[in-house]
C-alpha cells in the first residue's frame, strides 16, 4: 500500500508516495518541509499505517503540532514512535517496523558523517527499506550539506522534492521543483504553490519564473 500525498494541486505531480522508497524533501531554513512531513505522517496514520518519527528537535512539542493538526481524526493508541535524537550514524534500526519513516532535520542529524559514511548508511537504510516495506521521508535544509555529501543524498533518493521560496516584485514567490522521481518522471519547471503555516496549495496555473 502506498502513501496518498493529499495537498491539493501536488497530487497531479505525486500522487502517492511508494512502498519501499526513500524520499528527500528539502527547503531553506522555513517551516514548509517540516509541515509537509507532519502531513505525510498523519496521512500514514490515518490509513493505518505505523509511523516512526525522528527529530533533531523536543519531542513534546513535536507531539503537540501533531496532536492540533490532526484534529478530531481517530488514530489508534500507538500509532506513531517519536525519537528524539542529536545526531545519527546507523538509520536502519528506524526502519525495522515498516510503515513510515520520517526523519526531520536529517541534513543536520547528518552533519558529522563523512560522505562515504553518509553513503553507507544511506544504502543500509534503502536495503532495509525494501526489505520491511517501509517508505522513508528525509527532510533536510538546503546548503547544510557539504558538496559532495548533498550528492550522495540526491543519488541515493528515489525521490526528491525541493520547496523554494525568494523574495519578488510582489512580496515572496514560492515554487517547488521535482527533480528526481522513482518512475523516471521529473518535473524540469517552477510550480508556484501557497503556504501560510496551515496548509499547502499548489497551483499548476501560476508559472514562475
Amino acid at each position: 500500500m502506498n502513501i496518498p500525498v493529499e495537498v491539493p494541486g501536488l497530487v497531479t505531480i505525486i500522487p502517492e508516495l511508494g512502498e519501499g522508497k526513500l524520499v528527500v524533501v528539502e527547503s531553506g531554513a522555513d517551516t514548509v518541509k517540516s509541515f509537509f512531513v507532519r502531513r505525510l505522517c498523519l496521512t500514514a496514520g490515518r490509513v493505518g499505517w505505523p509511523v516512526t518519527f525522528v527529530t533533531s528537535r523536543d519531542r513534546d512539542e513535536l507531539q503537540g503540532q501533531l496532536t492540533h493538526e490532526r484534529g478530531t481524526d481517530a488514530f489508534s493508541d500507538r500509532w506513531i514512535q517519536i525519537h528524539e535524537r542529536d545526531s545519527l550514524e546507523e538509520l536502519e534500526e528506524f526502519a525495522e517496523s515498516g510503515g513510515l519513516l520520517a526523519i526531520d532535520s536529517f541534513s543536520f542529524l547528518t552533519l558529522d558523517l563523512a560522505p562515504n559514511a553518509l553513503a553507507q548508511s544511506l544504502r543500509t537504510l534503502r536495503t532495509h527499506c525494501r526489505h520491511r516495506g517501509t517508505t522513508a521521508v528525509l527532510a533536510t535544509e538546503r546548503g547544510m550539506f557539504d558538496p559532495r555529501s548533498e550528492a550522495v543524498v540526491t543519488h541515493l533518493a528515489d525521490g526528491f522534492l525541493q520547496f523554494h521560496s525568494r523574495e519578488g516584485p510582489e512580496g515572496i514567490q514560492r515554487f517547488l521543483r521535482v527533480p528526481k522521481w522513482m518512475d523516471g518522471r521529473f518535473v524540469d519547471r517552477n510550480v508556484y504553490y501557497e503556504f501560510d503555516g496551515k496548509r499547502i496549495a499548489v497551483d499548476l496555473r501560476n508559472r514562475v519564473l
